[in-house]
């Protein structure tokens, strides 16, 4: 009786030993969607969540939030990243925050960020308005390796795709959104396994550029003088325009007249 207990022990162990265990970190929408995929199918990945870092954001209901999510299959709720759990893989989707060295070291295998452009030439924020203010003709979504700097890490995976004529931002958002939560779910099991070939950004960088943008640029992009060619006026309208902000606008009298879209 002892010998098939200490037998049924050590098969746990064993298989307990080919176990990853996941760290989330992720907010909005498309965080969201992807934890959920991690948790809907972590058991055939063979992979244990281990804790949720997440920040409620205003703009998004209720429905997306990703702590009640958590609760649901009892995974840990992480209250700073200082707190992070040692974990084999620290995977990050729309995270506010920046990860520090001794963040990034909790992962044994690997961190990795979905950031929802291409990369090398969007890094940071303010990337789906800066594409089409640059008249780019494609556009993409990335996962890559998390270092100390803002999405810098080697590429892991992406995907790219062309921007329709004419775009306005928040269709390049819903383009690049189901891209990304496409990418995510193709690649998990990759992640997971480690079964990807990194590429340095820098290889990339002759081809495509490189630029870093911060979330507070968008009010500059945001102010339209009306002193410019058409064509101009109309591109950062485009670029700017997303339902549930504070819209483009122009200073006339030292007040802001803001511009609507018209969908008649």
């Amino acid at each position: 009786m002892r010998i098939t207990k200490i037998i049924r022990n050590f098969e746990t162990i064993i298989l307990q030993m080919g176990i990853k265990k996941v760290v989330f970190l992720g907010s909005k929408p498309i965080g969201y969607h992807c934890f959920a995929y991690l948790l809907q199918t972590s058991a055939q990945l063979n992979v244990e969540v281990v804790g949720l870092l997440t920040h409620k954001r205003k703009e998004f209901g209720s429905e997306y939030d990703l702590k009640t999510l958590a609760a649901k299959y009892e995974i840990p709720v992480i209250d700073t990243l200082d707190t992070l759990p040692d974990c084999d893989i620290i995977y990050s989707v729309q995270y506010h925050q920046i990860l520090k060295p001794q963040h990034i070291s909790k992962a044994r295998q690997v961190a990795v960020n979905l950031h929802m452009a291409p990369l090398p030439e969007y890094r940071g924020s303010n990337q789906f308005s800066y594409a089409i203010l640059d008249k780019k003709t494609e556009f993409g979504t990335t996962i890559h390796k998390i270092d100390a700097r803002i999405d810098h890490g080697d590429i892991l995976f992406q995907k790219r795709f062309p921007i329709p004529d004419n775009c306005w931002v928040n269709d390049l958002y819903e383009l690049t959104y189901n891209a990304s939560l496409n990418l995510f779910k193709q690649t998990l099991s990759h992640i997971i396994s480690a079964n990807y070939t990194p590429l340095p950004q820098q290889a990339l960088e002759g081809k495509y550029g490189t630029a870093l943008h911060f979330r507070n640029e968008i009010g500059v992009l945001k102010e339209i003088d009306l002193t410019w060619e058409k064509e101009k006026i109309e591109r950062h309208i485009r670029a700017t325009y997303m339902p549930g902000f504070e819209p483009p606008y122009c200073i006339i009298d030292g007040k802001k007249i803001y511009f609507a879209q018209s969908f008649s």
